[in-house]
């Protein structure tokens, strides 16, 4: 028999890492309550029946028990919904991990709640899959977010190309005159969430405006999947849908998708139950092939990760290379580090254009609408680039 140990990660959203409340030697049920946020976060439980055999400062580490019974424990009982979606541990499942109970605190008369449906990044397709099979969640967790922030209307959005999903949805939304689909272009980065606000509301929001400028709440399909799922189950959040593609048997064409997997679990466990991997191969991306990162076969699955993907292998360069940066895409550490893998000397460094600093970040300005990058190209090149490695660029 196979041991599998489950690495749970002590921070998997916005704030600071958790505190665990278990100790090593301690035997834990799927559901149970392990760690506690000391300020910004969100509840983190066990996703296996099992035993703790490390905590780090970073993650606990729990040996699964061979028997994994389908009952989990349930969060404890509630007020309200949003101390329910609290309970449970809900973050947004689609990009930075933001608590949901504190998105969701504010009161929105006349404003609208947004199911993102865009399945921004290539490649990804567990969101597609979920509406396909499970319309209804959506609808259902739509109007729990209206009933918690008083809002008028909610809002799916999604591409129209993705027919089976659309066609779904709106069968749901038949008999629910509050809840509407709504089609996004078909670009990159659709998903993001001053686009929707741009395509859906007519709004145009500066760098750093949330979607609340606009009178408005966007929670990404899977967030709100568990927002269902912690008030009408009572169901912590210990499970993720996930797409593995790339390099990886029976997965090139088309990803292979898997719902509902424990959180904490080894990406390399879900590679070969997909298929392996394809030989040879370049690195294993965790996220979307745009603003995914460089992750390990021992990377554990989090709350927020949805693809697993496997590239090509990396061409050998002995050209030296200038960068763009894109906030939408990969920025220069990035960048730097698959130059790096490509044996590539960087000589030169720009961002792209559009992106303007905010609170000690950068960001887009106008996100989906792309400059003409002949200007940047030409300055990298008077650098000494002799070719351009760059994130994202619809030019």
């Amino acid at each position: 028999m196979i041991t599998i140990v489950l690495r749970l990660e002590l921070r998997q959203h916005v704030g600071a890492p958790c505190k665990p409340i278990v100790e090593v030697g301690q035997s834990v049920k799927k559901g149970q309550l392990i760690a506690e946020p000391t300020g910004l976060g969100a509840n983190i439980h066990s996703s296996v029946y099992g035993k703790v055999v490390d905590i780090t400062d970073a993650s606990i580490f729990i040996e699964a028990d061979e028997d994994q019974p389908e009952e989990f424990v349930k969060i404890k009982d509630t007020d309200t919904y949003l101390e329910a979606i609290q309970e449970a541990g809900v973050v947004g499942s689609g990009g930075a991990g933001f608590p949901t109970h504190v998105k969701l605190k504010g009161e929105l008369p006349g404003g609208v709640v947004i199911a993102n449906a865009a399945e921004c990044e290539p490649i990804l397709e567990h969101n597609m899959r979920f509406m396909e099979q499970h319309p209804e969640v959506i609808v259902k967790g739509l109007k729990y977010m209206l009933e918690i922030t008083k809002a008028d209307k909610a809002y799916i959005a999604i591409k129209k190309h993705h027919k089976e999903a659309v066609d779904a949805l709106e069968n749901a939304c038949k008999n629910e005159p509050k809840v509407e689909v709504k089609f996004l272009s078909n670009m990159y980065p659709a998903g993001d969430e001053r686009v929707i606000i741009r395509e859906l509301l007519g709004v145009e929001l500066v760098p750093g405006q949330l979607p609340l400028e606009a009178n408005a709440i966007i929670s990404n399909v899977e967030t709100i999947k568990n927002i269902v799922a912690a008030i009408e189950d009572r169901r912590p959040v210990i499970t993720k849908d996930l797409t593995v593609a790339g390099r990886v048997k029976g997965a090139e064409n088309e990803g292979h998708v898997f719902l509902d997997v424990p959180i904490g679990m080894p990406v390399k466990y879900f590679i070969e139950e997909a298929g392996g991997f394809v030989k040879p191969y370049g690195e294993i991306v965790l996220g979307g092939p745009f603003t995914g990162k460089h992750g390990e076969e021992d990377s554990p699955v989090v709350k927020t990760l949805g693809g697993i993907l496997v590239s090509m292998p990396f061409p050998t360069t002995k050209k030296k290379l200038g960068i763009i940066a894109c906030e939408c895409g990969a920025q220069e550490q990035r960048l730097e580090e698959i130059a790096s893998m490509m044996n590539a000397e960087v000589v030169a460094e720009e961002r792209c254009k559009r992106m303007v600093e905010v609170n000690g970040r950068y960001r887009c300005d106008l996100p989906g609408i792309c400059p003409g990058q002949a200007e940047t190209v030409l300055k990298l090149k008077s650098q000494g680039a002799e070719a351009v490695l760059i994130a994202n660029c619809e030019d």
